[in-house]
């Protein structure tokens, strides 16, 4: 019957209880959005880079390879020799590895020298595979594809010719300009760093800076009618060949992700890796990395979270004055219920069901408000900003932030009850003289 009694008498005063149940509304969806975007956030933040196991470099300290391996940021390590490149191929649980080399930038985008098993086995998000908006991956030693950003600034498309530069600075004086690389593809927005990163053949990568490596075979002692042939030879089969990126063998790379074929493994690999005496190397499992290095940023998210909760408070201080200006014109509505035999704290319960009522409905509202606004802009976070929205969308954080604003919306509600209470019993001295 108070429930009843709630509801009509919010029905009375509608404009003013509307205006009220949008505010509330706003500041609870509000909440919720930036939960729920705390939580996706970070688990797209520790999915940037999915799928690989290891990542192998120099000993430098945990982020400072994440960072220069994933992030593109930071200086790079010193190079692993191919010997150690070659062991770790060759191991028995290994599946897949992607060299990577790094240290040049082209108009001060990162350069990153690999082979075409990157845009093979290189994954993000839930484990999503690198796509080709346009062209293909590497055709040629001096092909290049680049990231979806570069593409759009730069205005880039396939076949065109970039340069690029020794160093990572913005501005180079060292430009490899008799090494001109042509665009064979451009990755779709991933919204990662590879959006932001050029990447080149390793072969290529080695001749912009030494010079092509020229046949130890000599040419001497052959007849021209033979060279020429062979030189006939040699371009008919340029031609009609698909470039093998894999098959040249650098002197060194900075850094080298693996695959394993049994990720349990990955722990014993990582001791094994990091004991070797043969070439100092460090391993690194990157979905630790990447946790150890969301902690750093941990106080923005609880900033955020602190602040959405303030504006929630604010909306629930305005249903209680909403509630404590209503007292007066509600003078007659409480006289009728004490006539009628309403005890004062059965008009305080009143006042604290209106008040519950309205952040129920305003909970539920923003609920339904806040599932179909995630669900219209999953698709644009994803390509956009790199936000990856898995489901469920509301988890144990979403529920206990309800229980909390339920809660508060209880205490809250006490100022306008006890304000109620005195004046059921003002009214009932009154009408007892």
């Amino acid at each position: 019957m108070l429930s009843t009694i709630a509801i009509e008498s919010l029905k009375r005063r509608k404009t003013t209880a509307i205006l009220t149940l949008l505010s509330i509304t706003i500041s609870i969806s509000l909440l919720l959005c930036v939960d729920i975007i705390r939580t996706q956030v970070k688990t797209s933040f520790t999915r940037t880079v999915s799928g690989v196991d290891l990542i192998v470099g120099a000993p430098s300290g945990q982020l400072n390879l994440l960072l220069s391996s994933v992030f593109n940021i930071g200086t790079p390590t010193k190079g692993i020799e191919y010997k150690s490149i070659a062991a770790l191929q060759s191991n028995k649980q290994v599946s897949w590895l992607i060299p990577l080399s790094l240290g040049d930038t082209h108009r001060g985008f990162r350069v990153v020298g690999t082979t075409n098993s990157f845009f093979d086995h290189f994954k993000y998000g839930d484990m999503q595979s690198l796509e080709m908006a346009a062209g293909s991956a590497f055709t040629q030693p001096l092909s290049t594809v680049v990231g979806a950003d570069i593409a759009k600034s730069l205005g880039y498309k396939v076949g065109d010719k970039i340069i690029i530069s020794h160093g990572l600075g913005s501005v180079s004086f060292n430009n490899h300009d008799d090494h001109p690389f042509t665009i064979s593809g451009i990755v779709k927005k991933t919204g990662t760093p590879v959006d932001k990163a050029v990447y080149v053949t390793l072969q290529g990568l080695e001749e912009a800076h030494t010079g092509p490596k020229h046949s130890p075979t000599s040419m001497l002692g052959r007849k021209p009618a033979d060279k020429a042939k062979e030189h006939e030879h040699d371009e008919h089969t340029k031609e009609h060949a698909v470039y093998n990126s894999e098959a040249f063998t650098p002197e060194s790379v900075s850094v080298v992700m693996l695959g394993l074929k049994h990720r349990v493994t990955a722990l014993q690999l990582q001791y094994q890796i990091n004991q070797s005496k043969k070439e100092p190397l460090m391993a690194i499992l990157p979905g630790m990395a990447l946790a150890e290095l969301w902690q750093i940023m941990g106080n923005v998210e609880s900033l955020l979270l602190g602040l959405s909760g303030l504006i929630v408070i604010c909306a629930l201080i305005g249903l209680a004055t909403m509630l404590l200006a209503t007292m007066r014109e509600r003078y007659q509505e409480i006289a009728v219920l004490r006539t009628i035999g309403a005890g004062p704290f059965t008009l305080l319960l009143l006042i604290q069901i209106e008040a519950m009522l309205l952040t129920i409905v305003s909970a539920a509202l923003s609920l339904g408000l806040v599932a179909g606004l995630m669900s219209a802009l999953k698709p644009w976070l994803s390509s956009t900003y790199g936000l990856f929205l898995s489901s469920p969308l509301f988890g144990q954080s979403s529920v206990i932030i309800i229980l909390l604003i339920l809660g508060c919306t209880y205490l809250v509600s006490l100022f306008p009850a006890v304000a109620a209470y005195r004046r059921g019993l003002h009214a009932g001295l009154n009408a007892n003289s």
